[in-house]
């Protein structure tokens, strides 16, 4: 099973060199108006189609689990040699779990989010729900 999940991008040339790097991942469909991307790890189908604007939003985030501390640390090479902003937390408690994790946004400002669980907590730390805004 897989998830799928279609975005709207102003820049597709821009948004596909940022997806080839965070998915690590070459599009299966890449035409003038539309890049398809079918990932095994995370198990994603992700659809872009170019449009001539966006309206992003900060009310949401989008994010991929990983195994490891390791794994997140391999993302943020990733990310920072293709150029993207990075903000990086390091065992930080946020939504119940102690979490080390770096955000990035896409070319059209979706935040994005590479994560691993190091343990359940029984605490939020922000009871505001502002600790999953990744500052980039």
């Amino acid at each position: 099973m897989k998830t799928h999940i279609s975005l709207q991008t102003s820049d597709l040339g821009a948004s596909v060199a940022f997806y080839k790097t965070l998915l690590q991942q070459e599009p299966a469909k890449y035409y003038g108006d539309y890049a398809f991307f079918v990932a095994d790890d995370p198990q994603l189908e992700l659809a872009i189609n170019h449009v001539s604007e966006i309206i992003s939003s900060d009310d949401v985030h989008y994010g991929i689990a990983v195994d490891n501390a390791q794994s997140v640390e391999a993302a943020v090479a990733r990310l920072r040699a293709g150029r993207y902003r990075t903000d990086i937390e390091i065992e930080e408690t946020c939504c119940y779990a102690k979490q080390t994790k770096v955000w990035t946004r896409d070319p059209d400002g979706r935040r994005w989010e590479v994560y691993t669980v190091h343990e359940e907590t029984g605490q939020r730390d922000d009871p505001n729900g502002t600790c999953c805004t990744g500052a980039v």
